[in-house]
Formats: structure tokens, C-alpha cells, sequence
């Protein structure tokens, strides 16, 4: 019913103003997108998994690494429940048990190793993007000269000429080789975000107020650059993964009998046919692993890419 003012005629009640939707935050809507890929939350899962049983193999392990039967007429006895789940090796020690605690030495490389990485080449290719020019031209011409290094071989070297005699040596080396190595490809990417992102608006405007280069860099540009730095790093971790497989399948990682998963392949290999399973369950290990971090930078490399967001 209406009632009669002196302006007119006005409604008897007024129409609710809906509110203003908030507004969301990247992360956010990354998060949002990253749930509706199966895959990639799947490969989440799986490395949370891992991290806790691997960092937690103490409690969780039935064993310890260098720990088995204390009848060693049973060494390489096949998988059996409820005991030994994935069998024993030729030392009669448990293979689930060694797994799970390789499982720090690969996960601790992969992870380390990319945040290493990650740092190394996003400060260097910060400052190349930023200053261009000569500078830009003489850092990534240094770059190009390390490009051509076979990259696998240099870890290989570099893991022959630094010393090491236990276990926290072993794994230092092996944080050093991939460091000198692992930075370029991050590099690339974050002088290629600079030198797009160098002739914002924002950036023209914090010049002009006498904001210093550095903190335009690391204040400015790098959280701009942080999406695809993310994704490069769990694409990059597989990869750091492998890398440190290999140096302990030729007997450059961590030495006995502290197990790496690569060291446990190669303990196993020329016994293949009469004991599969020393190879299958290591060899698993790392699949598993590295399709995990692949699904999940899949996954976020879409989510974080904004042509794939979706209300």
C-alpha cells in the first residue's frame, strides 16, 4: 500500500540494498581453483603424507634404517603381513622402514635445494631485470656461458671434490652442487617478469617519490613476480629429486647405511630378478613423489594463472 507525501508517492517499504561483496585476495581465489583440480589436490595429499611419515619414520617406521630380524637366515625375504610390508634386503633390514626414512634425505634435498635455488636466481634475476641495459645484457650472457655446462656432470664433479666424511657433510655437498647449478632457469623467469613489470604505472610512480632501486625491487616488483616463482619451484623440486637419486645410485650421496632411495636402488638392481621388490618399492618411491610435485605445480600454475579463474 502507498501513502501520499508531499513528493509524491512513495513505497510502504524500502527495497533492501544487497551489500557490497568483499573482495578476495589472490590466494584466495588460487586456493579456490587449486581445489577443483583432482590431481593436483591428490599429489597435495600424497606430499603431506609423505612429509609426516618420512620426518616422523622414528615413530612410524616399524624399525629403524639398520634394523631388521634378528635371523639373518631370512635376508631378502619377499613382502609379508603383518611384519615386513614391502620385504627385507640382503642385510635382513626392513625395506618400508629404509624407505621412509630416504624419504627425509630426497623430500630435505628437493625442498632445500629448490628454496636455495629460488633465492639465488630470483636476487639475480631481480637485479637484472631492473637495471637492463649492459648490466642485464653482461648477467645474462653469464648465465647463456653456464647454460652450456652439462649440468648433471658438473654436480658430479663438484660432489667429487668437496670432502665429506658423514652424514651432515654428505648432505651439505649435496645442498652446494645443486645450489651452483639449480638457480639459472629461476633467473630467467623472474628477468622476464622485471623486465615487463619495470615499466608499470606503480613503478614510475615510486621512482618519482625517490623510493630507492632495492626496495623497489624486493618491495615492488618481486611480490608481483611470486605467482610463477611458485610454480617454478614445485616444478623444479621432481626434478632436485631425481638429480639427488642419481648422485646416490653412483655412490655420491649419502653413504650407508643411512638409506637414500637412489642408494637403495643400486644396492638392489643386479638382484632384480630373484628379489623384485628391493627395486619396485625404491623405484615407486620416487615415481610417486615426483608425479605428486608435477600434479601440484600443474595445478598451480593454473590457479595462479588469471585467464583460468572462474567465479
Amino acid at each position: 500500500m502507498a501513502v501520499e507525501t508531499s513528493s509524491g508517492v512513495r513505497p510502504s517499504s524500502l527495497t533492501a540494498i544487497p551489500p557490497a561483496r568483499k573482495g578476495r585476495s589472490l590466494w584466495y581465489d588460487a586456493w579456490r581453483q587449486l581445489k577443483k583440480n583432482k590431481l593436483a589436490v591428490g599429489g597435495l595429499i600424497f606430499i603431506i603424507v609423505l612429509a609426516i611419515a618420512s620426518y616422523g619414520a622414528p615413530l612410524f617406521a616399524p624399525y629403524s634404517y639398520d634394523e631388521g630380524p634378528l635371523d639373518f637366515s631370512d635376508a631378502r625375504i619377499p613382502p609379508r603381513f603383518p611384519d615386513h610390508l614391502m620385504g627385507t634386503d640382503k642385510y635382513s633390514w626392513d625395506v618400508l622402514s629404509r624407505i621412509l626414512y630416504g624419504g627425509q634425505v630426497s623430500l630435505t634435498v628437493g625442498i632445500i635445494g629448490a628454496f636455495t635455488a629460488l633465492i639465488i636466481g630470483a636476487t639475480y634475476g631481480a637485479i637484472s631485470g631492473y637495471m637492463g641495459g649492459r648490466v642485464d645484457n653482461g648477467m645474462m650472457r653469464m648465465v647463456d656461458v653456464l647454460y652450456g655446462f652439462p649440468t648433471l656432470l658438473f654436480v658430479i664433479l663438484i660432489m667429487v671434490v668437496l670432502p665429506a666424511e658423514n652424514f651432515i657433510q654428505d648432505m651439505t655437498n649435496i645442498f652446494i652442487a645443486i645450489g651452483i647449478v639449480s638457480w639459472m632457469g629461476m633467473a630467467r623467469l623472474v628477468r622476464g617478469q622485471f623486465l615487463a613489470l619495470r615499466e608499470k604505472e606503480f613503478v614510475d610512480a615510486a621512482r618519482m617519490v625517490g623510493v630507492r632501486p632495492m626496495t623497489i625491487i624486493f618491495r615492488h616488483l618481486l611480490p608481483n613476480s611470486i605467482g610463477p616463482a611458485i610454480v617454478w619451484l614445485t616444478l623444479t623440486i621432481p626434478t632436485l629429486i631425481l638429480t639427488e637419486a642419481i648422485l646416490s645410485f653412483i655412490g655420491l650421496g649419502v653413504r650407508p647405511p643411512f638409506p637414500s632411495w637412489g642408494q637403495m636402488i643400486s644396492e638392489a638392481w643386479r638382484g632384480m630378478q630373484s628379489s623384485p621388490h628391493l627395486v619396485i618399492f625404491p623405484g615407486l618411491a620416487i615415481v610417486l613423489t615426483m608425479l605428486a610435485f608435477n600434479f601440484l605445480g600443474d595445478g598451480l600454475r593454473d590457479a595462479l594463472d588469471p585467464r583460468h579463474r572462474r567465479d
